[in-house]
């Protein structure tokens, strides 16, 4: 609480392959809002009964935010696995049952022109599947790993230049005021957290230094703006 922490985040890969998530995030929520960030398809109804329980309890909100890049299985599991759809979706609905209202996102992988239509069928298939009043959050596509490989990589010129930064609100960039906390140490964000120089140290006080936007990933954060972090967080 020295540092002044707001919220908290959980992270993977997917957070609930750790067996001790679920009693990491009943600690959590004696000190705030928490926030899972998963593909909804490996917990168990036991798991989220006792994390029902646990916010209820709490003065605090848990927030699942379940990816899916698709809004069916043509459009989903060519890019996240073959049934991968039907089992986040089944995630999905396990979350409404249990009281939550899990954050749907989707990495805009589609024309920007077709997202009237996308974000229409996003909606229709979570009211067929039950889910009243759901929650959607579009993601740019973040050019790295696999869609590296899948489409291209970040151009030379898609860097961000000190005089973008002129007059810039610094704290729409999750690396101004956040830091990712890993087995191998605290790095900047997890978006970069492959990069070599996205270790900062060993612990938050090592990690509290400015880092210089130099990588393409920057590009896109800059543009959009806490991409990481849920809307009412900005």
């Amino acid at each position: 609480m020295a540092w002044g922490v707001k919220e908290y985040y959980f992270t993977g890969g997917e957070p609930f392959l750790n067996p001790d998530l679920v009693p990491m995030l009943e600690a959590t929520l004696k000190y705030g809002p928490a926030t899972v960030l998963t593909n909804g398809t490996v917990w168990k109804p036991a798991w989220l009964q006792r994390l029902q329980a646990a916010e209820a309890a709490s003065l605090y909100s848990l927030e699942f935010r379940v990816s899916i890049d698709g809004f069916s299985p043509e459009t989903n599991d060519p890019i996240r696995g073959e049934g991968t759809f039907c089992r986040a979706l089944e995630g999905i609905v396990k979350l409404v049952e249990h009281g939550f209202l899990p954050i749907i996102t989707a990495a805009r992988t589609w024309p920007e022109e077709q997202e009237p239509h996308v974000v229409g069928e996003f909606v229709r298939m979570l009211h067929d599947a039950g889910y009243r009043r759901p929650r959607l959050k579009i993601l740019p596509l973040l050019r790295l790993g696999a869609e590296e490989q899948r489409t291209c990589g970040y151009l030379d010129s898609e860097r961000v230049t000190p005089e973008m930064m002129d007059g810039y609100d610094r704290s729409q960039l999750i690396c101004e005021h956040s830091r990712t906390v890993t087995d191998r140490g605290v790095a900047v964000c997890p978006i970069l957290i492959e990069s070599h120089d996205a270790l900062l140290g060993q612990s938050l006080a090592e990690a509290a230094k400015p880092y210089p936007l130099q990588h393409g990933a920057c590009f896109t954060c800059y543009q959009y703006g806490a991409i990481c972090a849920n809307p009412s967080a900005r």
